[in-house]
C-alpha cells in the first residue's frame, strides 16, 4: 500500500519512512502542509499520516480541505502529548484517528492496520480473486487454501493486481503504488516481481492467472 507521511520533524519522517518500508509500504514524505496537500491531491494514497504542527498549512487545514474535495483517504492525525483539544478538533476536521506523541512504532503499525481494514478508500480485510485469497492486515497469501510465502515487494504487487479487481493495472500504476514517487530504477522491474507471482502463484497449481497486456501493464483473469 502507498502511504503519505506528512510530518516537518525530519528525523522521524526519515525513521517513520525507513519502518513503514520495512512492513512492505510504498511511502512517500511531505515536510509542510501545503506540499502535503498537494501530493494528496494528486495521488492514490491508502492512507494518510498527518502531523497537525506543520509549516505553511497546518494539519486540520490539509484534513478540511481533503474532504472538502470528497478524498476520502483514511487520515491518522499526530497530536501533541495530552492534547485533549487537539484530539477532538482532529475527529472534527475530519481526521478517521490520531495519535499523541511521543508514540510506539507498533501501535501506529496496528493503527494504520485497523484503518485500511475499515474501509475509506475501498480497501477491503481481504482481497480475492478465485481461490487466491490476500489478507493485507495479516500479510498472509492462499491460493486453494495452501500458504504462500511472498516478499515483501511480491506482496506490495499481487495486492495492487487484486485492487484492480480484473482490469489492467498499468506498469506506471504498479510502479506508484510499490515503490514511490522518488524511484529512479529502470521500470521493467515490475516484470522482475510479476515473474516471481508467476512461478509462486500459477506454476504450482498449473494456472495462468497474471496475464501481460501487451504495451499497457498487467491484469489477473480467471482461467477456471
Amino acid at each position: 500500500m502507498r502511504v503519505l507521511v506528512v510530518e516537518d520533524e525530519k528525523r522521524l519522517a526519515e525513521t517513520l519512512q525507513w519502518g513503514l518500508e520495512a512492513d512492505g509500504y510504498a511511502v512517500d514524505l511531505a515536510h509542510d502542509g501545503e506540499e502535503g496537500l498537494e501530493l494528496a491531491r494528486l495521488y492514490p494514497y491508502q492512507v494518510i499520516v498527518l502531523d497537525i504542527m506543520l509549516p505553511k498549512l497546518n494539519g486540520y487545514r490539509v484534513c478540511a480541505a481533503l474532504r472538502e474535495l470528497g478524498i476520502s483517504t483514511p487520515i491518522l492525525m499526530l497530536t501533541a502529548k495530552n492534547g485533549e483539544y487537539d484530539e477532538a478538533e482532529a475527529l472534527d476536521t475530519g481526521a478517521d484517528d490520531f495519535l499523541s506523541k511521543p508514540f510506539s512504532y507498533v501501535v501506529l503499525g496496528a493503527r494504520l492496520r485497523a484503518l485500511t481494514r475499515r474501509g475509506g478508500t475501498g480497501s477491503a480485510a481481504t482481497l480475492a480473486f478465485g481461490d487466491l485469497v490476500l489478507d493485507p492486515a495479516k500479510r498472509t497469501c492462499h491460493r486453494a487454501g495452501r500458504p504462500i510465502t511472498l516478499t515483501t515487494k511480491e506482496f506490495a504487487v499481487l495486492e495492487c493486481l487484486l485492487r484492480h479487481d480484473g482490469q489492467v493495472a498499468a506498469k506506471n500504476e504498479i510502479l506508484e503504488q510499490v515503490w514511490d514517487m522518488a524511484f529512479q530504477g529502470d521500470p521493467n522491474i515490475v516484470e522482475v516481481y510479476v515473474s516471481a507471482l508467476r512461478r509462486k502463484l500459477d506454476a504450482p497449481f498449473g494456472r495462468r492467472t497474471i496475464t501481460t497486456v501487451r504495451g499497457v501493464g498487467y491484469r489477473l483473469v480467471s482461467d477456471e
